[in-house]
């Protein structure tokens, strides 16, 4: 599988309808569809199944199915790195008033209201037994999709290029690019294939997000002045089929390197 040079279908998309990835990502990823179609693949539209209903719900309620208690023990009595400290403070909020909070940001903030909702942990253990039976219907769900669309691989974006300092705490939103793979058991690779240029930077000053709210805003922060900074792609295949997924970063690599030279 990982020696083979058979043509490949791959399914690809710009956005998961959760977070909008920055325009120097998105153009990286449009280069190396085009540089993959000129090498004889075939390219597929393709768009996850409701990331931003269900996907995200499921892994913040698993993380913090015991409302943080865990992880706030653990960083008991120890320096907490500056990055993570917006993370933590919001963690360690009284539960009565992050359900406050989930009731008056919902109308203006749905994706800050829903991820305060899940910080608020799991109530039973019914309800966790639910949760899993959750995840494993939308791993079915997924492969399903997937085999419907007939693709061999998927081509997606990565979260890129790198912050600027003290923003990674803050957005840990945009991790539904990556932690998706995570939950639905997939391997994932990422495969670094350009740099940001001054026209991804003249790009970015339009840059809006999908919900245009405060993590929006703080995505175009965090990712302004990375002229020169690598970017990537991410290269996914389905479970128990590493080698496939070691063949199309492999394939996405060369590429880009052929055409560097």
């Amino acid at each position: 599988m990982y020696q083979s040079s058979k043509p490949l279908r791959i399914g690809y998309f710009e956005n998961d309808g959760y977070s909008q990835p920055s325009p120097s990502i998105i153009r990286s990823l449009r280069e190396v569809k085009a540089l993959l179609e000129q090498a004889g693949h075939t390219l597929v539209p393709y768009e996850p199944l409701r990331v931003n209903q269900v996907a995200i719900k499921l892994v913040a309620s698993g993380v913090f199915s015991d409302g943080s208690t865990s992880l706030l023990q653990k960083l008991k009595g120890g320096p907490v790195d500056p990055c993570l400290r917006p993370q933590v403070k919001l963690y360690s909020v009284p539960k009565w008033l992050k359900r406050i909070l989930v009731f008056l940001l919902k109308p203006f903030s749905p994706r800050i209201s829903s991820i305060l909702s899940d910080l608020c942990g799991i109530s039973t253990i019914p309800e966790m037994w639910k949760l899993h039976a959750a995840v494993e219907d939308y791993i079915s769900e997924t492969v399903a999709h997937w085999r419907k669309h007939n693709i061999d691989v998927l081509l997606c974006p990565m979260i890129g290029p790198a912050f600027n300092f003290l923003y990674c705490g803050r957005l840990s939103n945009l991790t539904s690019l990556t932690m998706l793979y995570n939950l639905l058991n997939f391997p994932a690779g990422a495969v670094t294939v350009s740099t940001v240029t001054a026209q991804d930077e003249e790009e970015l000053k339009h840059f809006r997000g999908i919900y245009q709210d405060y993590w929006d805003k703080l995505h175009k922060q965090a990712v302004t002045g990375a002229e020169g900074l690598p970017l990537a792609v991410q290269c996914v295949a389905l479970p128990w089929q590493d080698e496939l997924c070691l063949r199309f970063m492999k394939e996405v690599e060369q590429l880009v390197k052929h055409k560097k030279n």
